[in-house]
């Protein structure tokens, strides 16, 4: 029977706000194995923790986090959007999965420098649509991918040999038992995204998932043990 791995997205985020040191603490004491993460670059290149594209909906800043610097990022949020480099720290041997929305070739190397500069290749890894995992793929021959796929056609081979993904990352409404079986005939891993009723957790598991991202992550782990996974 397989394990299920049972996913923080972005932490904590109902009880603590996502993407900070405090919520990722609190998805691993909740029984997290792994917190999925989102990373951009401030203008002057430093790896950060935030979804948006702005600093609007979590901050109230109307300003892009590509245009601030980093000492500015820490100002103007009094520090609460984490470098990559301290989440790694908080994260201890916790696994992080770091989504990287929009990123640039460019971003991809720096985070993956950033991530080699802190020991931290074993305990890390990515999920992103193709072109991003692609740059990821370049920068670290030996890097764990979790391509994330948003249709029920399957990637293309030249895709998945380009890539070399360990995991297929779907949301969860498109995961079936017919799916979950094909890729596993692949040699691939199933994970889905980002699922938070309990019912939908234990449909989930029954279709055979490998992983699962929820923002309720202590939900999912009362339905793992409920179900033995």
């Amino acid at each position: 029977m397989r394990t299920l791995t049972a996913v923080g997205h972005r932490g904590d985020p109902y009880r603590v706000r996502e993407n900070t040191l405090n919520s990722i603490r609190s998805a691993f004491a909740r029984g997290a194995d792994a917190v999925e993460v989102d990373v951009r670059l401030t203008r002057d290149g430093v790896p950060v923790l935030l979804h948006d594209e702005t600093l609007k909906r979590l901050w109230g800043h109307d300003v892009r986090l590509a245009d601030v610097m980093a000492a500015q990022l820490r100002d103007m949020t009094d520090g609460g959007v984490p470098p990559l480099r301290d989440a790694l720290a908080v994260a201890g041997p916790g696994r992080l999965m770091l989504d990287l929305p929009g990123a640039t070739s460019d971003a991809v190397r720096a985070v993956v420098d950033e991530v080699r500069a802190c020991d931290a290749r074993e305990r890390t890894y990515y999920c992103a649509g193709p072109n991003s995992m692609l740059a990821v793929r370049a920068a670290d021959p030996g890097a764990e991918i979790a391509l994330t796929w948003t249709t029920l056609s399957p990637p293309r081979r030249v895709l998945i040999d380009a890539v070399k993904p360990a995991w297929l990352n779907y949301p969860f409404g498109l995961v079936s038992r017919e799916l979950t079986d094909a890729v596993h005939r692949d040699g691939l891993k199933v994970s889905a995204w980002t699922a938070d009723t309990k019912r939908t957790m234990r449909a989930l598991v029954t279709a055979g998932v490998d992983s699962v991202t929820t923002n309720r992550v202590d939900a999912l782990v009362a339905v793992r043990a409920e179900l033995g996974r």
